[in-house]
């Protein structure tokens, strides 16, 4: 392939980046820099070959972590036929996200019928599924979000088990450091690759990881033992319907004994027992990201009901669920 030449004219791509309320400043930051290294020569930072706008509906935005980012234009002052791509950078909440829907959900809407490619980062794809712009679409959602996205839209296909998708004019990830695997795979269906992967050593980026990864800090401490790792994926893929450990155990080609010997040997708990706290691990977590009641969180992780679940949280946390909330500075919490 020839060479990418640099043009003194308009750039070959401009990118929109929308982050919403509360975003990350991680996936923000891996994915622009990403961009600017492409963009020039050497380190120069120039927008040449490629250009970005941070757009919003305010002149600031907050992150996450309280650094205010300033905006470079209205989201109204947009032309959208002048975008390549739109990227929007979520929340720290699925919630939060969501709530973004009455800012942004009609330009994104044009957006979307402009024929702009939509790409989402981390929590952003529950705003697009929230719009209806992700039917007939496969979304590549955070681990952390799955069983929450799951919930709330199931007609929709999902998948943890890849960093990044490309779906027609849908562009989903799942945040974090592999919004720089995106970048660097967006840039690569416009230029050469040594062009796309510039400036990857200036990051300490050894290289990019393909779509499908299987990230060792997900396999818990027992990454060497692979059966147990299938096990441990196939029980939060299924923490909310009725699978049994006899399903897990016939999928990963094992007995039920066999499944609780290997559990006990690396857990010292039955199969049943890691499951179960597993569920209630995600009940604790939901409890303190979310504003849903203690009857919807049950229907989340396969409990018979509110009160049985806030029994189990007892038991396992000392705490009930307002406590918990209290205590994770959800002053008013809301009704269980």
């Amino acid at each position: 392939m020839v060479a990418t030449q640099l043009s003194p004219h308009s750039p070959t791509l401009r990118f929109a980046l929308l982050p919403l309320e509360d975003f990350a400043m991680l996936p923000f930051g891996g994915f622009i820099d990403k961009l600017r290294f492409t963009a020039d020569e050497a380190d120069s930072s120039q927008q040449r070959l490629c250009s970005w706008k941070v757009v919003g509906h305010q002149q600031q935005v907050r992150s996450s972590s309280g650094v205010l980012l300033n905006i470079d234009q209205h989201v109204d002052d947009i032309e959208l036929t002048k975008i390549d791509y739109l990227v929007i950078f979520g929340s720290r909440t699925a919630k939060q996200a969501i709530e973004q829907s009455n800012q942004y959900g009609d330009w994104i809407k044009r957006a979307a019928a402009n024929g702009t490619p939509l790409v989402t980062l981390d929590n952003g794809s529950f705003l697009l599924a929230k719009l209806g712009l992700l039917s007939n679409h496969e979304v590549a959602i955070h681990w952390r979000h799955e069983q929450e996205f799951r919930s709330m839209f199931p007609k929709l296909r999902v998948t943890s088990d890849k960093l990044y998708q490309f779906d027609g004019k849908r562009i989903t990830c799942a945040g974090g450091s592999a919004s720089i695997d995106l970048a660097a795979e967006i840039l690569a269906k416009h230029f050469d690759q040594p062009r796309a992967l510039k400036g990857l050593a200036d990051m300490l980026v050894d290289e990019t990881r393909e779509p499908v990864h299987i990230l060792r800090s997900t396999k818990d401490e027992y990454q060497q033992d692979s059966i147990l790792n299938s096990a441990i994926r196939l029980m939060r893929l299924h923490l909310a319907d009725a699978t049994s450990l006899e399903d897990i155990a016939q999928r990963i080609g094992i007995s039920r004994r066999q499944l609780d010997r290997k559990f006990h040997a690396f857990t010292q708990q039955t199969a049943h027992h890691y499951w179960l706290n597993m569920r209630l691990d995600y009940a604790k977590w939901r409890l303190v990201n979310s504003t849903l009641t203690l009857s919807t969180i049950a229907d989340e992780i396969n409990v018979s009901d509110a009160s049985y679940l806030s029994k189990l949280l007892m038991k396992r946390f000392g705490q009930t669920p307002n406590q918990i909330r209290i205590k994770n500075g959800l002053e008013k919490p809301t009704q269980m």
